[in-house]
């Protein structure tokens, strides 16, 4: 299996996949360690699960491997719930999602493999964006019409609530169509979360959750999917995590945030949310409507999961050491490719975390 050299392309991933898995055979099993023609021990790894990650992890393990050629890292863009359920299964070695494993599933875990660490890898924001071909300003837009947006009770995009929030505009009569994810996804989660925190009727009819039950609209699988429906859909209004938007070209709003300023997803302003949030952690890792000026409101980490006791000492010691690139050298190309790199206080704990696991009752990182 080779990893693929190129720039990253969204509409690229499930061929992307397609090849790393006809490299490793057909199998989901986890990788493995054999010897490679010169005698170097040869390192297969594999991991599933968030599309929100999939593009740094895509940039960030291709990086390793220019520099340790033996290691092969197979990375499954299929969403949080997937990678959650593979990991559990143990037919990869990680597994990835913008969540961490609530009380059901860290038990369900448990009990398959043992005590799950979750390290946070990424840190990015979720553009509301939109396909209106003759708009060419930037649409500023509250919580509330967020929510009634979703909710279907603004219907129109020359609706009163939107119009008056953008008067220099001449909005179109126009149905909004709302794309969500159909899929279990972290992503939706993050968003879910952010509109419960912001509208007390999403909370009470809809709630939060990597699933939920939409009130209508189109779905789509993994962020890449909403990406590419929305492109195709005029009148469209939906949710991707900003990386996406950046490389298809969308528009997207700024959002109002809890300050009462209008703020664009940015590297800057998902990294001002983060900072209002030092203490992050698996058990409070919320950082939606952060305060403070420049803030933007629906922003997360993502997460990898990994098991505490590792079987193999020497292919944990692999997986380790790529980990511990992602969180820390590894976060000087997260900003090539618009996520905010992790704080150095989270990197500090996500390495302690690491130093957490072991093989044969040993630590496998000292």
């Amino acid at each position: 299996m080779q990893i693929v050299k190129r720039v990253w392309k969204p509409f690229g991933v499930l061929a992307l996949t397609a090849t790393l898995l006809a490299g490793c055979g057909s199998s989901a099993t986890p990788g493995n360690t054999n010897q490679t023609g010169g005698g170097q021990a040869r390192v297969q790894l594999t991991g599933a699960g968030s599309t929100f990650d999939y593009p740094y992890f895509s940039k960030a393990f291709a990086e390793y491997k220019n520099a340790h050629p033996n290691v092969e890292v197979n990375y499954q863009s299929i969403g949080s719930g997937g990678g959650i359920e593979q990991f559990t299964k143990k037919l990869v070695d990680f597994g990835a999602t913008d969540v961490p494993l609530n009380k059901d599933e860290y038990a369900k875990a448990k009990a398959s493999g043992g005590d799950v660490v979750e390290i946070p890898v990424a840190l990015g924001g979720v553009a509301l964006a939109y396909n209106l071909p003759d708009v060419t300003q930037q649409l500023k837009i509250t919580p509330d019409v967020v929510a009634k947006i979703f909710l279907g009770k603004i219907k129109n995009w020359n609706d009163p609530a939107i119009q008056s929030l953008n008067p220099d505009v001449q909005l179109p009569n126009l149905p909004i169509t709302t794309v969500h994810r159909s899929d279990g996804s972290g992503t939706n989660y993050i968003v879910t979360d952010y509109l419960s925190t912001v509208s007390p009727e999403w909370k009470s009819s809809i709630g939060k959750g990597k699933s939920v039950q939409w009130p209508g609209g189109l779905g789509a699988k993994g962020n890449e999917g909403v990406a590419g429906q929305i492109k195709q859909t005029t009148g469209a209004f939906g949710y991707v995590e900003l990386a996406y938007a950046l490389e298809t070209k969308m528009s997207y709003v700024a959002l109002q945030n809890k300050a009462g300023k209008y703020v664009a997803p940015t590297l800057e302003s998902v990294t001002a949310a983060a900072s209002q949030f030092p203490n992050v952690s698996a058990d409070n890792f919320s950082i939606v409507n952060a305060p403070g000026d420049g803030s933007y409101p629906i922003a997360g980490y993502s997460w990898v999961l990994l098991w505490k006791d590792q079987q193999d000492a020497n292919k944990a010691k692999t997986l380790l050491d790529v980990m511990k690139y992602v969180v820390t050298d590894g976060q000087k190309l997260a900003t090539t490719i618009q996520y905010a790199p992790l704080p150095q206080n989270v990197q500090e704990m996500a390495v302690g975390l690491l130093k957490q696991i072991q093989a044969g009752g040993q630590p496998v990182m000292q």
